[in-house]
């Protein structure tokens, strides 16, 4: 035991009336949404990067958190890291978390130890788990942080670099079947390029699902029965990514006779940096049946880069969270809070406060997504509004040729007038549940 978080107690629900900062006005785990847990709905999970790795610096300043595992590089400290995370789960009453080998081991320099680190920490973590019953919802490797992948991962042009990162991802696949993870996630942090002057892209490409494609057969050889997820992300770091968006990496997943295997990890942020909502990624991926997990976080929209900051907004997140519950909810995945602290938030109670009140908002978003799913206003309205491709000659058309269309057009003298699309009919429509 630690006393990082002396003196702050269990979160707990106290309804929407109550002034406490540290406890729940909208979360409450048992409450029944559409006939399921609301925990079971969102499936909370704490990101160890982000909330006990990373130290609070910037592009443009080092680190402000003062924290007692710092600097991040012996087991020792990795184990006090832990202790403080599964002391804030508990308070949180955290269902899962997700983690970076990086964040949970110290770097060391060589494969080999950072293995023996990796294995070692996570059998410190098993037992962490057994006793506070917080679960994994997925690991992930960092192949972006450390100089060896400054030319990426998979897409790296020197074949070693290819080979440390099959031998890095087989060791976080492995470390996460050993903890009963519930999914296992690629970024592609740096696959990608800065200019097409030094990068055979082709070459590149065919590298990077040939990889993911040994992902998966080493999943089904050890019997990981966990969803292998990819994570879109445009521009940050490289210039062009070759994951930029959901409907980039389905077309990947296509190309390389993958989509069947992988599904998508989505993130807010990322989405906001595409120059797309939220809303819409998940409807592509929903739209192809390949959404996975989200991980729910939000940009300054007055900055170009990403921010990574708690969720606060309830419109954005209730409308995130519609077309979750219209495909039938998750599966594997959950929502993680790939979130962090601002670098002026230092002290612990900061870190309490900015889950307590993320999981709020998800929360609040979730019942105003429910009650729209219910009251079926949105689905009547767009049933309405194509309803004339239900008629047996609009999809006949559908079966026809150019040649046959236009003998229709005159044949009926089809004139068509423009309809209205209703869009401030229908966000006014939201705001009634927001």
């Amino acid at each position: 035991m630690s006393d990082f978080f002396e003196g702050i107690e269990k979160a707990r629900f106290e309804g929407a009336e109550s002034t406490n900062p540290l406890a729940f006005r909208h979360y409450n785990p048992d409450e029944i949404v559409l006939g399921k847990r609301m925990e079971d709905h969102l499936r909370f999970a704490v990101a160890w990067w982000h909330s006990f790795a990373w130290e609070g610096g910037d592009p443009f300043g080092g680190a402000t958190f003062e924290r007692p595992w710092h600097p991040q590089d012996d087991m020792g400290r990795a184990k006090m890291k832990a202790d403080v995370a599964f002391e804030m789960f508990e308070i949180l009453g955290q269902p899962y978390f997700c983690w970076h080998d990086a964040d949970i081991r110290p770097e060391q320099g060589d494969f080999a130890a950072n293995l023996k680190t990796l294995e070692e920490i996570t059998d410190y973590i098993g037992e962490k788990m057994q006793s506070v019953g917080t679960k994994l919802l997925w690991g992930t490797a960092n192949m972006f942080s450390h100089r060896r992948w400054m030319a990426g991962a998979s897409t790296n042009p020197d074949p070693d670099v290819f080979a440390f990162a099959a031998a890095t991802v087989k060791s976080c696949i492995d470390a996460t079947h050993k903890l009963g993870g519930e999914n296992y996630v690629l970024w592609g942090g740096r696959e990608g390029y800065e200019t097409l002057l030094n990068t055979d892209m082709q070459a590149e490409l065919d590298h990077m699902g040939r990889f993911l494609s040994m992902v998966v057969d080493y999943k089904h050889k050890i019997g990981f029965k966990g969803t292998i997820l990819v994570e879109p992300k445009p521009q940050e770091p490289s210039k062009h990514q070759y994951d930029f968006d959901a409907a980039t990496c389905i077309g990947f997943l296509r190309k390389y006779g993958l989509e069947n295997d992988v599904k998508l990890n989505l993130e807010q942020g990322h989405a906001i940096l595409a120059g797309h909502s939220f809303e819409h990624e998940i409807a592509v991926a929903t739209a192809e049946g390949m959404l996975g997990s989200i991980d729910m976080n939000r940009n300054d929209y007055q900055s170009g880069w990403d921010t990574d900051q708690f969720p606060n907004n309830t419109p954005e997140v209730a409308l995130a969270y519609y077309h979750i519950l219209k495909s039938g909810g998750f599966s594997t995945g959950g929502t993680n809070f790939d979130a962090k602290l601002r670098r002026q938030s230092i002290d612990p109670q900061d870190l309490i406060a900015a889950h307590i009140g993320a999981m709020d908002i998800c929360a609040r978003g979730l019942k105003a997504a429910a009650a729209m799913v219910e009251d079926g206003g949105l689905a009547m309205e767009l049933a309405k509004r194509y309803s004339g491709w239900q008629t047996d000659e609009a999809q006949s058309m559908l079966e026809s040729g150019l040649e046959e269309i236009t003998a229709r057009v005159l044949d009926q003298g089809i004139n068509p007038k423009p309809r209205s699309g209703r869009q401030e009919y229908l966000e006014n429509y939201v705001n009634r549940f927001v």
